[in-house]
């Protein structure tokens, strides 16, 4: 008896799923809603006013196109749109599609349902915070408080040499534990804060170490003007955003032309329990991801650190520098989660190094 000789895909199967994925006007629709965010498929059902099952079933397709990457957050899966394969069979076609869809002009009623989404993971955030302040710093101690991470995030701003004159802005200070150190370096500093329970404790720390030269602000350093400052920071604050991506972005623009945005956040990590216990929307983010949205953002990746933790988690504490002269930031692409295709990373720093 003989045996069947193997099937091999051909190239245009390629070309085929693609023209498919691409021949459904709402599954164009939803690579143009993934342009500059991630969203779990119950989402895009709201997004959309669609049951879920349909919604699964467009998702599919797109994947089976490879015109999606997935990211699981737990026991979600978010969506994303995936780099164009340049060098494979499809790829001039998949980023001419893309490039298409961008061209696109989303519906009113999408819009809207888009914001009411990114509005309910907001509140989700909020919620949390005004649930557990007195719970504030032990819940902010099971992953990873300021004494973990404090004097490494200090070595990499004195290492930046601001003058004596310039500015700072912390966007969401907590209790105000990394105020006195930037009060010390800094002839002014703004700490902005969206949860009035946040911002009096860091008011009164501020009044307990009689930092004369903080102001502290009720604001959403997303939606409120601003003025921008020299030195822009952000300890453990991006994981609470609704949409990263985007306040990437939009933070970016408070940074003056030569200043810094230092950011410390988690790595990627599927330890799901801290949705609930800290309040965290994401779990971590991949360091190719955040510069990424660093340099479309117009800022360029600078000196970095990672510090493992004896709890699993590891930190990143990341400098980005915006330019004197504007830049024309790079066409977007999507990174790959899978760690075997990621540059070699830096080495791990850990408690009994630092």
């Amino acid at each position: 008896m003989s045996t069947p000789p193997a099937f091999r895909h051909a190239p245009s199967d390629e070309l085929a799923a693609l023209c498919k994925a691409g021949g459904d006007p709402l599954r164009l629709n939803v690579l143009r809603v993934l342009a500059s965010d991630s969203f779990g498929v119950l989402e895009l059902a709201q997004i959309f006013a669609m049951r879920q099952s349909g919604m699964s079933h467009h998702l599919k397709v797109l994947a089976q196109a490879g015109l999606l990457a997935t990211r699981r957050e737990g026991n979600a899966i978010f969506y994303r749109r995936a780099l164009a394969p340049s060098e494979q069979s499809g790829g001039a076609l998949h980023a001419a599609l893309l490039d298409e869809v961008d061209a696109l002009e989303l519906p009113a009623a999408v819009q809207a349902r888009i914001a009411e989404v990114q509005a309910q993971r907001a509140a989700a955030a909020r919620d949390f915070f005004a649930r557990t302040l007195e719970k504030f710093r032990a819940q902010q101690d099971l992953i990873a408080g300021l004494a973990q991470y404090g004097d490494s995030l200090q070595s990499l701003l004195d290492a930046l040499h601001f003058p004596a004159s310039a500015s700072a802005l912390e966007v969401g200070p907590g209790d105000g534990a990394f105020l006195p150190e930037l009060a010390r370096r800094f002839a002014r500093v703004s700490a902005l804060d969206s949860s009035p329970a946040m911002l009096e404790l860091a008011r009164q720390r501020c009044a307990a170490e009689g930092l004369a030269n903080v102001e502290l602000k009720l604001a959403d350093a997303l939606r409120d003007a601003q003025a921008p400052a020299d030195c822009v920071v952000l300890n453990m604050v991006l994981h609470h955003f609704a949409e990263p991506a985007q306040a990437m972005r939009q933070l970016a623009r408070l940074v003056n032309p030569g200043g810094s945005l230092l950011l410390t956040e988690l790595c990627s990590h599927d330890q799901a329990w801290a949705r609930d216990a800290c309040g965290d929307l994401w779990l971590g983010f991949d360091q190719d991801e955040l510069a990424r949205w660093a340099e479309n953002a117009g800022l360029t990746p600078g000196e970095s650190l990672y510090l493992g933790l004896r709890n699993g988690f590891q930190i990143q504490v990341r400098h980005f520098a915006r330019p004197l002269r504007p830049t024309v930031p790079p066409q977007e692409f999507e990174c790959s989660f899978d760690t075997a295709a990621r540059p070699p990373q830096p080495p791990v720093i850990t408690g009994t190094d630092r």
